[in-house]
């Protein structure tokens, strides 16, 4: 990872140019006088929001938005008894596989 030393002043006059950098993957270490006072560094895709981290995906080509088909919806839920543990259920579902 590229690490970029810049100094207060040069951080304040440059700070869009510095944010671009970090965007791809770089890290800004701020000086004070030479003696390093902050850090700047990228945010990790999975702290980043769910519709951000959504739209990274779209943009990848690895999901895609879904489109509304003439209002379908989808059927209601099964009803099970009071008395069943579904969570049971699906574990014994998957022991069998």
């Amino acid at each position: 990872m590229l690490t970029i030393n810049v100094g207060v002043r040069e951080a304040k006059s440059r700070l869009s140019k510095l944010l671009k950098q970090v965007q791809s993957g770089a890290q800004v270490v701020i000086t004070d006088r030479g003696n390093p006072v902050g850090k700047i560094i990228p945010i990790e895709k999975k702290e980043l929001p769910l519709e951000n981290r959504l739209k990274d995906l779209e943009e990848r080509g690895i999901v895609q938005k879904m489109v509304k088909e003439g209002g379908r919806k989808l059927p209601h839920p099964l009803q099970m008894p009071e008395d069943v543990n579904i969570q049971e259920m699906l574990q014994e579902d998957r022991n069998t596989l």
